[in-house]
């Protein structure tokens, strides 16, 4: 019995311990797509980043946003040309899993703690 406790120990030990690998660096520069429900209706947009912007297009309506990454998987974007005060906050993007061609984030505006999740596809490099 003391055995077979130990070897559960150890073995939750060791998962608790593993972190999947993330190939942030892939995804700094490309065009993507970012599904999401506004609404209850899926809409699509699509953006281009550089090392240093991102323009992107939803709707019809294209907005360019400075980039700086603070890592290799968390970078803060800003609006260069806000519409209104809540675009004039810059967004705080974290990469949290990488697929082949897709990664997974929580974003959130800079200093606010309510985050939200969604998912990226790269459709060109």
């Amino acid at each position: 019995m003391k055995k077979l406790l130990l070897c559960l120990c150890i073995f939750f030990l060791l998962v608790s311990c593993y972190s999947p690998e993330k190939e942030c660096k892939q995804f700094h520069t490309g065009t993507f797509k970012f599904e999401s429900y506004l609404n209850g209706e899926l809409v699509t947009s699509t953006f281009t980043r550089n090392d240093t912007l991102e323009v992107d297009t939803f709707k019809g309506s294209v907005d360019t946003s400075s980039v700086r990454w603070l890592n290799d998987c968390e970078y803060i974007i800003k609006n260069l040309h806000p519409k209104n005060m809540a675009e004039r906050k810059p967004l705080h993007i974290k990469i949290l899993t990488t697929k082949n061609d897709s990664y997974t984030f929580e974003y959130g505006l800079v200093g606010d703690p309510k985050k939200k999740k969604g998912t990226v596809t790269k459709v060109k490099d």
